[in-house]
This record gives structure tokens, C-alpha cells and sequence, in this order.
């Protein structure tokens, strides 16, 4: 049941991060991501200054509702009409909206309703835009690549997120939200004719049949049976799933109340923070140039379980420094277990099933995992915060568990 690239396509033996193919393609990733930080930043100021704070929080949540509903069936879209046109459509879409919002904050002062139709026309496209994203790089490059592809967009994320908010606040400093809107549309455009000149490999014609089975709710349902029935998949999806229930409530909302009660302030929470984006980024840097390593299944297990250890002790740290180091492995281990996860998918998963096995797990790290976040939030409350991250670690360890537990993923490889 493991994936296989058989037909024609670009072919060439340089690794990844030297294909031309493959650096257009990250290359018009990593600019849509940019324009996303800066379009978050955007909308986010842009809702504070037309509204009250809470008015502020609808309008940023608003994206949540329609990406969580329609994810699946994005999935579903992605593997029927090709993830490149979906990708190229998504992110018209994306530029055209920001663009228009730009140019309505210029010349009036409209108030929230656009802001509130923007944030749901994002969500909505995010939930097809985010399952072609995870098939595309399939049809990029050849499976051995797949590991350091997914490193190599793991370092686009990471260079999307220290760049895109400092290029957001300028643009509001400079132009306010209107400039930041106009910005953001403009570098998400960039990448509609990177992806234009991008050479995809052809699907072999027995997963061109897989991919449409009949109606969209059969292939939906043919999906889910396919990810249900993988000796791999199935309990990936499930050590994914109990890892971000586990880690996505202590490192948003509880580093904030566990940096208020020790007294560290913004300035201590930022380099906690910037301690675990580091240790994130060495990951991808590490599978990017090695592009493979051995023993994927027991990496991913270990270094799961390794983690959720550092996330209970990050509440008992004696101050900012020992936390910044914590916070580097926490980032250094969950950056690993997030890559071979992340690989495992590409290269377990058929590519005609690609964009609804990345459905099923965007929809488990962007729909069920924040939930945690305001149960976190409420149990810090009642406990403080060195029960809940304890409590918080044994779930995130249960992941660990689940991947050594199980014969086939354990043993899971990533080709060479």
C-alpha cells in the first residue's frame, strides 16, 4: 500500500534542494506563506482599530469555522482536479480578496463587515488550499526526496514566520492596514507564476482511477476506508493526533500564563519562543541536507516521547534562561517527530489519496488540536500551570507510545 512513482515525469538525479523544479516550487511557497503572516498581522490590527477587542477575536476566528467544516471535502477537490491548478486557483482567489479589502481600507472607513468576509473567504479556500499544498510536493520530485522536501518546507515555514511579521508591522507603520492587505495580496501573487513554471510527474494511470471513484462523497469515503485500512497511516493519523492535543495547549496559551506567573514578561516569552523556532529550524535543516534518515518509525516514536518529557518539565524551569534551553529541544524534537511525521505521510500515502490523507491530518493539527487551547487556558486556572503541562506531556507521550506500539509504523522507512 505504499506509494509509487512510476510514470514519466521530470527526471533528474540531483537532490531536491538542487532541482530547479523543486526550489520554483518552494520558492512560490514560502512567498504565499510570507503573504499569510503578513495578512494575519493585517487583519488583526485592522479588526482591533474598526472594533472592541472581542469584536477583534470573532473577526480572527471566523477563518477557523469554515476550514474545520470543509477540510475534507478540500481533500477531496485537491486529488480530483490536480493539486497544482488547485494550489494556482487558491491563491488567486487569496491575492484578489486582499487586494480588494486593500483597496476598499483606502479610500473608506467601512467598519468590520469586510474584515469578518475576508477572514471567511480565507478560511474557506484555506480548506482546499491546505490539502493540495501537502499533495503537491508528491508530483514535484521523486519519492526518495520527499524527506527533504518536507525539511525544506519546514525551513520555508519557519523563514514565513520571522519574516512575515516585522514585514507586516512596517507596512501598518508605513500605510496602515490598508498597505499591509496590499502587501500581503502581492506576495501571495508571486507565487501564482512560480507554480505556472513548475513541471509536475503524471500520476501512473491505476491512481489516476484512484483518485475519482464515482461521486465526491464516495471518494471522500473511499479516502477515509483507504487511511482506515493502512497498516501505516491509521495509526499515524492517531500518534499525530494525541501529539498536538498534547503540545498545541502548553506552547500557545500556557507559555503565556507561565511566563505572567514567573514574572518573565513579553521579553522573556519572546525568547522562549524564538529558543523554539530555532530548535524547529535546525530540524528542517537537518533533513534537508541529510534527506532521509534511518528508522523513521522509531525516530518519530523517540523523539515524540522526548518531547512531551521536555514539555512537562518546561513548567518546573528555574528561570528564563533554562527555559529558552528547554524551549530549544522541545523545538529541536518536535521539529524532528513534526519532519518524519510529515514524511511518512508523503511517502506512505499513494499520491491519488495525497490530498485527502493531508486533509485528515490538517484537519487534526488546525481543528481538533486548538481546542485544547481554552481547555489549557481553563485548567491553569483552576490547577496552575505544572499539573496541566504534566497532564499535557503524558498526552503528547501517549503519541509516542502509540508509534512504538504499532509493528508496521515502528518499522516504517523512508526510501532512499
Amino acid at each position: 500500500m505504499s506509494a509509487t512513482l512510476t510514470a514519466p515525469g521530470p527526471a533528474t538525479d540531483r537532490p531536491a534542494h538542487r532541482d530547479p523544479n523543486v526550489v520554483r516550487w518552494l520558492a512560490a511557497y514560502t512567498s504565499s506563506m510570507v503573504g499569510d503572516s503578513v495578512y494575519y498581522l493585517a487583519l488583526s490590527w485592522a479588526a482591533v482599530q474598526a472594533g472592541t477587542p472581542s469584536q477583534a477575536g470573532v473577526v480572527m476566528a471566523v477563518s477557523a469555522v469554515p476550514r474545520a467544516l470543509l477540510m475534507l471535502g478540500g481533500g477531496v477537490i485537491a486529488d480530483r482536479f490536480g493539486p497544482r491548478r488547485v494550489v494556482i486557483g487558491s491563491d488567486a482567489v487569496r491575492c484578489a480578496a486582499a487586494l480588494a479589502v486593500a483597496a476598499l481600507l483606502f479610500f473608506t472607513s467601512p467598519g468590520l463587515w469586510p474584515l469578518a468576509l475576508l477572514a471567511l473567504v480565507f478560511g474557506t479556500v484555506d480548506a482546499v488550499f491546505m490539502p493540495a499544498v501537502g499533495a503537491l510536493p508528491a508530483r514535484v520530485t521523486s519519492r526518495d526526496q520527499l524527506a527533504r522536501v518536507q525539511g525544506m518546507r519546514g525551513l520555508g515555514i519557519r523563514f514565513a514566520s520571522v519574516v512575515g511579521a516585522p514585514l507586516g508591522g512596517l507596512a501598518v507603520a508605513v500605510g496602515g492596514a490598508s498597505a499591509a492587505f496590499g502587501l500581503a495580496g502581492l506576495l501571495i501573487a508571486v507565487s501564482v507564476p512560480l507554480l505556472v513554471s513548475v513541471r509536475l510527474r503524471d500520476l501512473p494511470p491505476d491512481d489516476k482511477a484512484a483518485a475519482r471513484v464515482g461521486t465526491a462523497w464516495r471518494d471522500l469515503v473511499a479516502g477515509l476506508r483507504y487511511i482506515r485500512r493502512h497498516r501505516v497511516l491509521a495509526p499515524l493519523m492517531l500518534a499525530i493526533a494525541l501529539g498536538d492535543l498534547g503540545f498545541v495547549g502548553p506552547l500557545n496559551v500556557g507559555l503565556t500564563l507561565l511566563a505572567d506567573e514567573r514574572g518573565w514578561g513579553a521579553s522573556g516569552m519572546g525568547w522562549v519562543l524564538a529558543g523554539f523556532g530555532t530548535g524547529a529550524g535546525a530540524a528542517s535543516l537537518l533533513l534537508t541536507v541529510r534527506g532521509r534518515l534511518p528508522y523513521a518509525g522509531q525516530v518519530a516514536a523517540y523523539t515524540i516521547l522526548a518531547g512531551s518529557v521536555a514539555i512537562g518539565a518546561l513548567a518546573f524551569v528555574p528561570g528564563v534562561l533554562a527555559a529558552v534551553g528547554v524551549a530549544l529541544l522541545i523545538g529541536l524534537l518536535a521539529g524532528l517527530s513534526g519532519a518524519m511525521c510529515g514524511a511518512l505521510l508523503q511517502t506512505q500515502a499513494d499520491p491519488a489519496y495525497l490530498g485527502r490523507v493531508t486533509a485528515v491530518s490538517g484537519l487534526v493539527s488546525l481543528g481538533f488540536a486548538p481546542l485544547s487551547m481554552p481547555l489549557s487556558a481553563a485548567a491553569i486556572g483552576a490547577w496552575g500551570t505544572g499539573p496541566v503541562f504534566v497532564v499535557s506531556a503524558v498526552v503528547c507521550g501517549l503519541g509516542g507510545l502509540v508509534a512504538l506500539g504499532v509493528r508496521d509504523l515502528r518499522r516504517a522507512e523512508l526510501p532512499r
